[in-house]
């Protein structure tokens, strides 16, 4: 089910709902983030309340978009 333009922006401002990541953590963690995702390992246990954090913060996501770009180039 694709999210509408309405119900993508509220989520947004209202957030995931529980404790999430600082964009400064997120920059930390990423990288081993992008690492297991790419290896097919469980993502959230390398970075625990990143795709909250990803999912909310459009300046972490093309941070996170750039890395796994990156990453598959490699």
């Amino acid at each position: 089910m694709t999210a509408t333009p309405l119900a993508d922006t509220l989520r947004r401002l209202l957030g995931p709902g529980k404790p999430e990541v600082t964009c400064e953590t997120c920059f930390d963690l990423l990288d081993q983030y992008v690492d297991a995702e790419v290896l097919g390992q469980d993502a959230d246990a390398a970075g625990p309340g990143l795709r909250a954090h990803l999912d909310g913060c459009p300046a972490c996501a093309d941070e996170n978009d750039t890395l796994r770009a990156l990453v598959a180039f490699e």
